[in-house]
């Protein structure tokens, strides 16, 4: 099924992309502050700018005007949304804008999926980024303050998350900020394994890295299962679970079978996606459909075009997890 947004977070999504007066979708020129989080190659991402009223101790600068460019979802739009009209309303200083957390923009918004939380977070950390950044600019050393901002957190040292290119560092700084103790909880919050998934148990790894902080009694959801799945010693199943892609179609939900499955995602190509393609000489075939894999082919323009990928990801995916189901794939072939 598609994400369940609130009101709030579709009346702040459709506004910023529509541009409405008042709203903070796009990029101030010769900023005070630039932040930016996450990985356009890899998934969401996000560039932050603010602009301050300038005051002779700069410690007292107040953020004025507030920015923001984003590569990613509808959960990604409005938190970002969010995170400009609480620095604008509020007339924070950069120093007291730290104190806004991720919490914040979900309140704000209504409320987000747990599987969108990290893009509430995603804000957090550019805002975080852009106050450094102001720092800088401003001769004001954050450190005499008792401010300590990990600059290189996320550009050096060793990294647990291919995927996303997430250092050791920054998971265990997120782990201990955001309370988290499972997996399937560091996926939704900072989308650390929530690709390949190679990092969750291999040594060294986001399970390794979970005992090491909160000790090696495992978490356990309502159901009393491990929060993820046990991989049984048969050969059989241990195929399925290294190549799903082989495994059968499951049900989407009781009314939904595999036919009305499908139509849904051809009727939301042939509808949606392939005008969008054909704006820019491009088109997309359908080829195939297993379990919630989704295979397609991109034609013309598209075919070629060096952001392939990101269209797959960002525009194909996106809009079939959106509008069908949340676990959708989407593979180019």
């Amino acid at each position: 099924m598609p994400w369940e947004y609130s009101d709030k977070t579709k009346e702040l999504f459709s506004a910023a992309v529509q541009g409405e007066e008042g709203t903070h979708l796009g990029e101030i020129v010769d900023p005070d502050g630039v932040g930016e989080h996450g990985s356009i190659a890899c998934g969401d991402a996000l560039s932050f700018t603010f602009r301050v009223e300038r005051n002779a101790d700069p410690i007292k600068d107040v953020i004025m005007e507030a920015r923001f460019l984003t590569f990613g979802c509808t959960s990604a739009i409005a938190s970002s949304e969010a995170l400009c009209r609480i620095l604008e309303s509020k007339r924070y200083t950069p120093i007291e804008a730290l104190k806004i957390t991720n919490k914040d923009i979900v309140d704000f918004v209504g409320g987000l999926p747990e599987q969108k939380i990290h893009c509430s977070v995603m804000g957090a950390e550019a805002l975080q980024a852009a106050v450094l950044d102001w720092a800088k600019k401003r001769g004001v050393d954050l450190s005499l303050i008792g401010i300590n901002i990990n600059e290189q957190e996320q550009q050096e040292g060793k990294i647990i998350c291919n995927c996303f290119a997430l250092t050791e560092s920054y998971i265990r700084r997120k782990i201990r900020e955001l309370n988290l103790r499972t997996i399937p909880e560091i996926i939704g919050s900072i989308k650390a394994g929530g690709a390949c998934k190679m990092c969750h148990n291999k040594q060294g790894g986001l399970q390794d890295i979970l005992d090491e902080i909160w000790g090696t009694e495992k978490i356990k959801p309502a159901n009393g299962n491990n929060s993820l799945p046990i991989i049984s010693n048969n050969l059989s199943a241990q195929n399925q679970q290294q190549n799903p892609i082989s495994q059968p179609a499951q049900n989407n939900t009781d009314n939904n079978s595999s036919f009305k499955f499908y139509k849904q995602i051809d009727k939301l190509i042939d509808d949606k996606i392939r005008p969008l393609m054909h704006q820019d000489g491009g088109d997309l075939e359908l080829i195939d459909i297993k379990g919630k894999m989704v295979y397609v082919s991109l034609k013309g323009a598209c075919a070629g075009c060096a952001g392939a990928g990101q269209t797959i990801k960002h525009l194909v995916e996106d809009l079939l997890k959106e509008n069908v189901d949340t676990e959708i794939r989407v593979i180019q072939v």
